[in-house]
C-alpha cells in the first residue's frame, strides 16, 4: 500500500474547540484574579479590557502563525509521500521501460514535478573510466546543444563545492552568469530559451560509486532553500535504490533471455520473439538454420577455449550482419538460427562472405546452413531450412571423402 493512502486526516494536525477554549479560559481567569484582589486603582476596568483585547489578539495571531505553520508542514510531508510514491511506482513498473534512457526520463519527469519552482532539469551520467560526463535526459532543455559540451567531473560546480566528495545537494546561483565570468566550459546559454538562474545539483552513488547528477533548474534567482535540498536529498537517495533496482531487474531479465557465452537471445525468447515478427509481402520472410561444422575437432586440438571462442566470433559475425533488425539466436550447442526479411538473393551473399571471412581466421572456423521462406507455417519452415542444412553438410563430407 502507498504511504499517501495510510495518511488522509488533515485534521489532526489542528486544535479542537474544547482545547481552545481551555486555552483562553484559563489567562483570562488568571488575570481576573490578579486585578480583582490587587488593590484597586483608577481606571481598573479600562486596564482589565485593554489587556484582555490584546490577550486575544496575542491569541488570534499565534493561532494564525501556527496554522499556517502547520499548512506548510502538512505540505512537506505531502511532498515526502509524493516523492516516496514516485518511487514506489518507478521501481514497481520499471518492466515496462525498454532502456535505462525511458526509465531516466521517466525519473526527470516525476522529480521536477515533485519539486516546487523546478522548471527545467537534467540527469548527467559519469564514465567513471574516463571522467567525461555525458546528459543522459533532459526536461525543458536543449539536448542538441548539452551534447556539444565536452566537460569532465572536476569541472561541474557539484565536484567544486563538494571538493570532489559528492557526498551531498548542493545549491547554486546565477549559474549561467558565474560560468561566463570565470570562463568555465560548462557556460550553457543555448541550454534554455530562459537564463537559468538557481540550479540543484545533487550526486547519484549507486553502491558506493558515482552513477551521476540530477540537477533541477529554476529560471529564479535564490529559489532553492534548505528543504529543496533536504527533498531532493531523499529523491536522489530513492533514485539511486530506483536505478539498482531497475538495473538488477534487467540484468535478471537479460538471463533470463540470452545465451551467456555469445549474448545472442536462447531458444526460449526466440520462440517467444517468433510470435511477434512482423511479416513483409514485399521482402519476404526466412528462416536460416547454421551449424558448425568443426566444433569437435577445435575442442579436441585447441582445448574447449579455442571451442568457445569459435561460437562467440560466429555469433558476432551474425549480430553484426543482421542484429538488431532480425531475431538471431543461439538454439542449442553450435546450432544458431535466423529469422530475417529478405529478398534471398541478398542473404544468400551475405551467408557467402561471413563463410570466407570466417575461413581465414586462425583456427578457421566451417559451417553448414539451410535456408527456408517462412509465411504461416512454422514448423514446416523449420523443418526445411533443418533438412538444407543437413543436406549441405552431408555435401560437405561427401565432398572430402572424394577430395
Amino acid at each position: 500500500m502507498q504511504t499517501k493512502n495510510r495518511i488522509n486526516n488533515k485534521h489532526i494536525a489542528y486544535i479542537d474547540f474544547k482545547q481552545h477554549l481551555l486555552l483562553l479560559a484559563l489567562p483570562l481567569c488568571l488575570i481576573c484574579t490578579i486585578i480583582i484582589f490587587t488593590p484597586a486603582i483608577e481606571q481598573t476596568y479600562l486596564y482589565l479590557t485593554l489587556i484582555i483585547v490584546g490577550y486575544l489578539a496575542s491569541y488570534a495571531i499565534s493561532f494564525y502563525i501556527y496554522k499556517q505553520n502547520m499548512l506548510r508542514l502538512w505540505q512537506h510531508l505531502e511532498q515526502v509521500i509524493h516523492i516516496n510514491d514516485t518511487t514506489y511506482e518507478l521501481v514497481n513498473l520499471s518492466n515496462k521501460y525498454d532502456s535505462e534512457k525511458s526509465f531516466l526520463d521517466a525519473l526527470l519527469q516525476k522529480a521536477v514535478s515533485a519539486v516546487d519552482d523546478a522548471e527545467m532539469g537534467s540527469i548527467i551520467l559519469v564514465d567513471n573510466m574516463t571522467d567525461r560526463l555525458q546528459f543522459a535526459s533532459v526536461i525543458g532543455l536543449n539536448m542538441d546543444a548539452l551534447q556539444n559540451v565536452n566537460f569532465t567531473l572536476k569541472e561541474t560546480f557539484l565536484y567544486r563545492l563538494t571538493k570532489g566528495r559528492f557526498h551531498k545537494t548542493v545549491v547554486i546561483s546565477n549559474i549561467n552568469a558565474k560560468s561566463a565570468k570565470n570562463d568555465d566550459p560548462f557556460f550553457l546559454p543555448d541550454a534554455s530559451t530562459k537564463p537559468i538562474c538557481s540550479t540543484l545539483s545533487s550526486p547519484i552513488r549507486i553502491k558506493g560509486q558515482l552513477y551521476g547528477m540530477m540537477n533541477l533548474d529554476s529560471t529564479k534567482a535564490g529559489t532553492f532553500g534548505d528543504y529543496d535540498i533536504s527533498l531532493v536529498n531523499i529523491l536522489t537517495s530513492e533514485a539511486a535504490n530506483a536505478i539498482s533496482l531497475y538495473q538488477k531487474s534487467k540484468e535478471i531479465e537479460s538471463l533470463a533471455n540470452n545465451d551467456g557465452l555469445t549474448e545472442l537471445y536462447n531458444r526460449k525468447k526466440f520462440d517467444a520473439a517468433v510470435l511477434q515478427w512482423q511479416h513483409d509481402p514485399n521482402l519476404g520472410s526466412y528462416i536460416i538454420i547454421l551449424d558448425m561444422d568443426n566444433l569437435k575437432p577445435l575442442n579436441d586440438q585447441h582445448g574447449h577455449q579455442a571451442g568457445d571462442d569459435a561460437l562467440k566470433m560466429l555469433a558476432n559475425s551474425l549480430k553484426s550482419m543482421w542484429h538488431p533488425h532480425f531475431l538471431v539466436a543461439r538454439y542449442g550447442g553450435d546450432e544458431f538460427v535466423a529469422l530475417c526479411h529478405g529478398p534471398i538473393e541478398i542473404l544468400m551473399r551475405q551467408m557467402t562472405k561471413m563463410q570466407d571471412e570466417l575461413t581465414q581466421l586462425t583456427p578457421a572456423i566451417h559451417f553448414s546452413y539451410g535456408l527456408a521462406q517462412y509465411e504461416q507455417d512454422w514448423e514446416s519452415a523449420f523443418k526445411q531450412a533443418d533438412n538444407n542444412m543437413y543436406s549441405q553438410k552431408e555435401f560437405k563430407k561427401t565432398a572430402s571423402k572424394t577430395n
